[in-house]
Parts: structure tokens; C-alpha cells; sequence
């Protein structure tokens, strides 16, 4: 791994749990080409792991992610090359690298949850929406902000913002680039809840889903990823071929074990 890649995000595990931690507090830990290949290569590292139950995604300092690098925009008013287009090999859907920062938390097979505190700015708060579950402080501040900079949300953002908020508030937030706090973004469907330490809630609630039968959180995941996105029919064929992998199950024998006392 190159070493600016290496330095840009930190990576534990312990307890079954995976923290994902943006690591460049000193620049609000704003997003150049290595941040995005570190976020790339963390969460492709997490993708085989088993002893992960789940992932909770934060950012060390003061912010989660303020946005793009200002370098970048002053790199594209001088016609330099734009930094998420370029193709590369394909990661699920995605194939430009920025997108590929924030898709690789659904191919991530146990659940992602994003802690989000200061400001989750452009492609901050996208990588955010590629979580599962989004935890914030009331004070954060969020916004779409490609606008603001002659843009549009490149890393995911149009495709996610409408399933959670609607296709006309993701047009409102998208067209005009507001904050919002998180208290807001909670009433929005932008975030799922508030939190007054939204990293403390995150690990709580992440020993809380690593503590269940893993086969089972996964396949929660995997179906609720389905819902609006395939026929019904298909989306309830893939409930019963989940629930009949998960019944009687040496796991799943365990589980009602446990529960009876037995």
C-alpha cells in the first residue's frame, strides 16, 4: 500500500467489530486521490472477513469529512483532470473511484454504520450515505454541495439521496447545496437517528448487531439492499431462500439454544 494511502484512513478490529476511521483530522480529513484509495481498500478488506459482525465508519478531529480537497477545485478551474471519473475496474456497479469509495460499504457484507459528527460535506456526506445506518450529532452539519462548486453528486449521491429522502427533497438538497443539521437531517430521512456522542451510539449499536447470529444480520442486508430495487416477486423468492438457508442451521440451532437456556 503506498504510504500516503496507508496514513489516510485507520482500520481495527477487535470484538467482532471493524472501525473504518477517515485519518486526516489536520484537513478536516478532506478527500484527495489517497483518501479515496484507502476507503477503497478498507472496505474491499472487510468484504471476505468473517470475524466482522459489524463496521462503524467515522472520521478522527473535528469532522467526519468536509468534502473534496480545496486543491481539487482549484485543480479543475485550471482544466486539470477531474479525480472520480477515470474508469477503472469495476468494484460491484461502480467504476470511477469516488464511487467506488462509497459503494464498497454495500458490498461489505455486514452492516456499515457511519458516525457522523461536524461537517459531512459533498463527498463526505456521500460516503455517509453509504452506510447502513447513519448516527449524527443535532449539531452536524450536512449538505449536497456539488452545486455550490459548479458540480453535481458524482459518488453515489443521486442514486442513494432519493431512496432516503424522495426524489423531490434529494432535488431540493442537490440544486441548492444547504446545510442542514443533524437534527434536521434526521427529520429529512438523511440520517437515521441523533446522537448526542454519535460514535459512542455507533459502537453500542454495532456490539449490539455483532452479538446476533451473524448469517442472520447478513441476510438482513443483503434482502433490504433488494427492496424497490428488483421485482417483488424476485425479492420475496430471495426471504425464502434466505430463511430456508438460516432454519435449523448449526448457528441458528445455537441461537434458539441459547435463548431457551438450554
Amino acid at each position: 500500500m503506498d504510504d500516503d494511502v496507508s496514513r489516510r484512513v485507520a482500520l481495527e478490529v477487535a470484538d467482532g467489530i471493524a472501525t473504518v476511521r477517515l485519518d486526516r483530522p489536520d484537513k478536516l480529513n478532506a478527500l484527495d486521490p489517497a483518501m479515496f484509495e484507502a476507503l477503497v481498500e478498507a472496505g474491499t478488506s472487510l468484504i471476505d472477513r468473517d470475524d466482522v459482525g459489524a463496521v462503524v465508519l467515522t472520521g478522527a478531529g473535528r469532522a467526519f469529512c468536509a468534502g473534496l480537497d480545496f486543491g481539487s477545485f482549484a485543480a479543475m478551474a485550471e482544466g486539470g483532470a477531474a479525480r472520480v471519473v477515470v474508469p477503472r475496474e469495476p468494484l460491484g456497479a461502480a467504476r470511477a473511484l469516488g464511487q467506488q469509495a462509497v459503494h464498497v460499504w454495500s458490498l461489505v457484507p455486514a452492516p456499515v454504520i457511519a458516525a457522523v459528527h461536524g461537517f459531512a460535506f459533498g463527498g463526505g456526506l456521500q460516503i455517509a450515505l453509504g452506510a447502513d445506518i447513519r448516527i449524527v450529532a443535532p449539531d452536524a452539519q450536512l449538505s449536497v454541495m456539488e452545486v455550490q462548486w459548479g458540480l453535481v453528486p458524482d459518488m453515489c449521491g443521486t442514486q442513494l439521496l432519493p431512496e432516503l429522502v424522495g426524489r423531490d427533497v434529494a432535488k431540493e438538497l442537490a440544486l441548492t447545496g444547504r446545510k442542514v443539521s443533524g437534527t434536521d437531517a434526521v427529520g429529512l430521512g438523511l440520517a437515521t437517528r441523533a446522537a448526542d456522542d454519535p460514535l459512542a451510539d455507533a459502537q453500542a449499536l454495532a456490539a449490539e448487531i455483532a452479538g446476533h447470529s451473524r448469517s442472520a444480520t447478513r441476510a438482513v442486508k443483503r434482502l433490504v439492499e433488494l427492496a424497490g430495487r428488483v421485482p417483488l416477486a424476485e425479492g420475496l423468492q430471495a426471504e425464502q431462500e434466505e430463511i430456508g438457508a438460516l432454519i435449523g442451521s448449526p448457528e441458528q440451532a445455537a441461537v434458539v439454544r441459547r435463548r431457551l437456556g438450554a
